[in-house]
């Protein structure tokens, strides 16, 4: 089996070392080259022929969305993108990511070698994936992390922050939740789920896997692109038709009835299948608390966080919608879910939106 040939692009010679060390350290990855800069990159790219791109996205000489754009134009191919965990590192990765970049995983901001070397299994795992993942170009000029810059905590269900109950007798209403989880490609799959839907929709509640610090950004980045509201979710705070709730990325988000009011939890537990926010423990509030008055979707993303969470909102009568795996950048949680028997439907993620005002 051949390795995969990894080119790492970054102007700091420290964070190519600990790069080279980190990816050289699994036997399935070969480091070919390092780059100081994109124009050193270009030609590297040409006599070297990796299989996946690192990118820093602030780079010498050439902006990183110039590069990664021309990249795509001209040789499309996997790049993970290593992000600064800033307001301008969210917004540039969050454009690297409209172009057509798989993945990205996030900086440390001190101590830049053990702070590296901390996540090494997440870049690995990350690599690897995007080796394998389906490269979607796009327009720079159009108008979604999946990364994480945690260290790798163990694997634990959503019996760690929420138990599981029997499901509870749900009377249909016209008060209606829409539950989203998706993962690697998501940001972007989530966009055009919420451009496709108008801003009378009934409240939605989403997990993405992203740091702390891109969870902000992302949410007002979608609520400029979408005719909805979109928000990051507060704890407590009512769930409204016309509204959007994204998880923040250091809490996991519940939904939690009070009367006849659906309203968002926050919860500081552990990471639930090495993810906080985690799917399964959005779905499995969903299936307890809305039952047959949700729709739940799982989209692109690694892994299988969400897959069992959304079987219990299944099996609480509420209908589910799984990304099909030609449109998804990655199918592992989607696919997870489908292998569950816990998707009533596949579809592509151009026709996802209006299969969910069809159930509705």
């Amino acid at each position: 089996m051949s390795k995969i040939k990894v080119l790492i692009v970054d102007d700091s010679a420290l964070v190519r070392k600990v790069l080279t060390e980190i990816l050289s350290s699994d036997p399935e990855i070969e480091v070919v080259g390092a780059a100081v800069d994109p124009i050193a990159a270009r030609d590297k790219i040409k006599q070297l022929n990796p299989d996946v791109l690192t990118l820093d996205v602030e780079m010498p000489k050439m902006d990183g969305i110039t590069f990664l754009a021309n990249i795509m134009r001209l040789r499309p191919m996997p790049v993970v993108m290593i992000s600064s965990l800033t307001e301008k590192g969210a917004d540039i990765t969050f454009q690297a990511l409209e172009i057509g970049a798989v993945d990205f995983v996030s900086k440390p901001k001190l101590d830049v070698a053990h702070g590296m070397e901390e996540y090494a299994e997440i870049i690995i795992e990350k690599v690897k994936m995007a080796s394998k993942a389906r490269v979607r170009t796009r327009d720079v000029r159009s108008s979604g992390a999946s990364g994480n810059g945690e260290r790798v905590p163990e694997r634990l269900s959503a019996d760690a922050v929420l138990a599981k109950s029997d499901a509870r007798t749900h009377f249909s209403s016209t008060e209606k939740i829409i539950a989203i989880g998706a993962s690697t490609g998501g940001t972007e799959a989530i966009k055009d789920v919420l451009m496709g839907l108008p801003a009378d929709t009934p409240g939605i509640v989403i997990t993405q896997h992203i740091p702390a610090q891109f969870s902000g950004p992302f949410a007002k980045r979608m609520n400029g692109c979408c005719a909805m509201q979109v928000c990051e979710a507060t704890d407590g705070e009512q769930i409204l038709p016309g509204h959007v709730y994204i998880a923040p990325g250091s809490h996991h988000l519940m939904v939690v009835r009070s009367g006849a009011r659906y309203l968002c939890k926050l919860s500081d537990g552990p990471p639930v299948n090495r993810h906080k926010p985690s799917v399964d423990v959005l779905f499995r509030s969903v299936s307890q608390n809305v039952g047959v008055n949700a729709v739940g979707v799982i989209l692109t993303g690694m892994g299988n966080d969400g897959a069992a969470g959304l079987k219990e909102m299944q099996e609480a009568s509420a209908p589910t919608i799984a990304q099909d795996e030609n449109s998804s950048v990655v199918w592992g949680m989607p696919g997870e879910a489908v292998k569950l028997g816990a998707a009533d439907a596949i579809w592509p993620l151009s026709r996802v939106a209006a299969k969910i005002l069809k159930l509705l």
